[in-house]
């Protein structure tokens, strides 16, 4: 099956309008797809409206920003949700509230040195989205050519350790899949290569992961080696996970992949939307 289950509009922090992205997606001849913007559900149900009206198979979902063990952030998207399950709804505008707090912070940081104006030129590339977030600033700086692309702005200002980058304490573990299990969906760890944690330390998240209830993990994601979706495929093996396929589009010319644009599960995996379809 071609699908993709995890990708964002400009609900979050995609450059494409929910609906953009889901003739996108019949474009791209998906047969499954699942739109996971960030803390966020407003975009559904447009886009299913344009998916099934094009032959797509439409799984409802999110992308949720969570910490562990003190600032590490890490993402776990949910899919097949409710999206009008309270207190899914309610956990993630607790999530977004906070967001405004951390662009403010982000931006008075990039103030100390000398880059001025970051927060009414990230807000200006939100738009018309619920949240500013890195990518916004991101755009930004790009924009102002203060770097040249999105890696070089997270090598050189966003990321950990870096002058524009704020630790923020997003949600709980146990909250963020007890949100998406109460909305009767499935947890996947998104991007699991992605984070700045030691490969033990992230055996240890999958297993708190798998023993709170976490479903299954992405193990092909766009931009991913034969080597690294093998990698991820151990991962998947050792905790008994489900696996999912990723593009984590953003919007063309931005992405490095477009979507379902991802490597081949390996064949002995079980893939997630089995108990999802």
């Amino acid at each position: 099956m071609k699908a993709d289950l995890h990708c964002h509009s400009s609900v979050s922090d995609g450059l494409l309008a929910p609906a953009e992205v889901a003739r996108r997606a019949v474009e791209r001849g998906l047969a499954l797809w699942s739109l996971t913007d960030h803390d966020e559900v407003a975009g559904l149900a447009e886009a299913r409206a344009v998916a099934e009206a094009g032959g797509v198979r439409f799984l409802d979902g999110s992308e949720i920003s969570l910490s562990w063990r003190d600032d590490t952030s890490l993402h776990v998207v949910g899919l097949g949700i409710d999206p009008a399950h309270p207190p899914l709804v309610a956990g993630l505008e607790t999530i977004r509230a906070g967001r405004d707090g951390r662009a403010r912070r982000i931006a008075a940081e990039l103030e100390k040195i000398g880059i001025h104006g970051a927060y009414a030129g990230a807000a200006r590339h939100a738009g018309k989205a619920s949240i500013i977030s890195r990518a916004h600033f991101a755009r930004f700086l790009i924009e102002q050519k203060i770097a040249p692309d999105m890696k070089g702005v997270f090598t050189h200002y966003l990321a950990k350790g870096k002058p524009g980058y704020v630790p923020h304490e997003w949600a709980s573990l146990e909250n963020a899949l007890r949100w998406i299990g109460g909305a009767g969906g499935l947890a996947v760890l998104a991007h699991p290569l992605r984070y700045r944690i030691s490969r033990d330390e992230l055996c240890v998240f999958l297993g708190e992961f798998k023993d709170r209830g976490g479903a299954g993990i992405e193990v092909a994601c766009a931009g991913h080696s034969a080597e690294e979706v093998q990698e991820c495929a151990r991962l998947a093996r050792r905790f008994d996970l489900k696996a999912s396929v990723a593009s984590d589009f953003h919007g063309p010319g931005e992405s490095g992949a477009d979507l379902g644009m991802t490597p081949p599960l390996p064949g002995d995996l079980t893939p997630i939307w089995r108990d999802l379809i």
